[in-house]
């Protein structure tokens, strides 16, 4: 698992572990480790040696950073300019050792680079950028170097321009195609437009850890976290105490609804599914396995249930979800279930002991909210779990889990692929299924976003993805990460 803090948190622990170093020492670290990262770079395209090193230099630290990181890349044999922005307040110790090394300073860009480092600004600056600095950004594409290929930038512990805090890139910013970020992940370098712009991100550990508060921003998982919270069968299991998930989808008007979420329920870890609603003929055409009912009053005892894809709103939809509330078992709502909810009649059945999840996309969400997630999709979808005492589960290419005790968690497997009709209603079944084989909510809805993000991605290597196709990957692709081959 990785996990992200805050610029407030990281300057306190900063503040914190300076007090006990000499002077210095901390920047010293980070431009040791930006430093080595550069050099593997520039070694894929002839080596450190003759190599033309670019350094876009901001004020403060940030720019000290990268100074010191272009002085050991100038003491290693590389040609360093550094371009000032802001020279009456570039870190002077920085750069005399730049110059000690051989480095020099520029007024203009150079007619070409061979790597280009995005120092202008930290993660102590807001808003987007501003001239100069754009038009030196926007100048960037042009850069060649020895191969005749761009110059690829690497970004200084975030590209320039991004809000770190929310993923948010407000105006213009620096796209990398590498980020070195020192001591901890920041919320930038996962959520929001602010993550694709990052690259490839990687962590230089300058001693921060033990001195950072012990609650993340952002928890980020892996494939060994799902793998080991999968609830898996024992000697002793049966079709029952493995679990049984209630799927209520679907209607006469939508039965594809009904037969993608059962697909994704049949993924799952549980024993048994049972389907309640007007889809149960051809649910039980598709998945003989199922044991499928027309009501969800007839459909027996159920660990959870999964209710709302393709449901309607009409006033046999209005039943089944009244129902579905009205057990003591853990719900997931998605789709026209919360349609349902936003106009009111069904507030009062929310007031249960039993967990929720709803699944919004961002259209649902400001149904929910009243307004839309924003720039600040996590702090939204927090405010949206505490609102409701549910676990938030919101769709997107970096899907977020938000819980009511302000846990923040962000899937990162997703993909575009997974923008078609009915791959929500796959994600849907397979969550329910994890809550039924006795998962945590915040982990099923976690564990859920990650194996629909790899099923897209598996379904997106054939060409076109559709709901089926995800459908039919995701079997696989459990698999595959139960034996540890994500």
């Amino acid at each position: 698992m990785r996990q992200a803090w805050r610029v407030a948190d990281v300057r306190a622990a900063e503040k914190a572990l300076m007090a006990t170093l000499p002077e210095g020492t901390l920047m010293r670290r980070a431009a040791a480790g930006l430093a080595r990262r550069c050099a593997l770079l520039l070694e894929e395209s002839g080596g450190v040696y003759g190599s033309r090193v670019l350094l876009l230099v901001g004020s403060g630290d940030n720019g000290g950073d990268t100074l010191y990181a272009g002085a050991a890349l100038a003491r290693r044999g590389a040609q360093v300019r550094a371009l000032l922005l802001r020279p009456e307040r570039v870190h002077l110790a920085g750069l005399g050792a730049l110059r000690s090394a051989g480095g020099f300073t520029v007024r203009d860009l150079p007619d070409g680079a061979d790597l280009v480092l995005d120092g202008i600004v930290g993660i102590g600056a807001s808003g987007g950028l501003r001239p100069p600095a754009t038009v030196i950004v926007d100048a960037l594409v042009g850069l060649r170097g020895r191969t005749g290929k761009r110059a690829p930038i690497v970004a200084v512990d975030v590209p320039s321009g991004v809000a770190v805090d929310t993923g948010d890139v407000p105006g213009e910013a620096v796209t990398a195609d590498v980020t070195v970020t020192f001591g901890c992940y920041k919320p930038a370098h996962f959520v929001g437009a602010a993550a694709p712009r990052c690259g490839q991100v990687e962590l230089v550990d300058i001693g921060l850890g033990p001195v950072l508060r012990a609650d993340p921003a952002l928890r980020v998982p892996d494939a060994d976290d799902i793998a080991g919270w999968w609830p898996q069968p024992g000697p002793a299991s049966d079709k029952y105490t493995r679990g049984v998930v209630g799927v209520a989808t679907g209607s006469a008007t939508y039965p594809g609804a009904a037969i993608l979420s059962t697909t994704g329920a049949l993924a799952g870890p549980t024993g048994m599914v049972r389907y309640a609603g007007s889809g149960h003929r051809e649910v039980v055409r598709a998945h003989p396995s199922v044991v499928a009912v027309p009501k969800v009053n007839d459909a027996g005892r159920v660990q959870a249930w999964v209710c709302g894809s393709g449901l309607g709103t009409d006033e046999e939809a209005r039943v089944a979800l009244r129902s579905v509330l009205a057990t003591s078992v853990p719900v997931v709502l998605d789709a026209d279930a919360l349609t349902l909810l936003v106009d009111g009649k069904h507030a009062k059945d929310l007031r249960r002991n039993a967990p929720l999840v709803i699944t919004p996309h961002d259209g649902e969400f400001k149904r929910l909210a009243g307004e839309a997630p924003g720039a600040d999709r996590a702090g939204s979808a927090l405010r949206l779990a505490s609102w409701m005492n549910a676990v938030v589960l919101l769709k997107g290419d970096r899907t977020i889990v938000a819980t009511p005790a302000g846990e923040v968690w962000v899937n990162p497997t997703g993909s575009s692929a997974l923008a078609t009709a009915g791959s929500g209603d796959v994600l849907g079944g397979l969550l329910g299924s994890l809550l039924a084989g006795g998962l945590q909510p915040e982990r099923a809805a976690v564990a859920a976003a990650y194996a629909h993000g790899l099923a897209g991605r598996r379904a997106a290597a054939d060409g076109p993805v559709t709901a089926p196709d995800v459908a039919a990957a995701l079997r696989p692709v459990v698999g595959d990460l139960l034996r540890g081959k994500p």
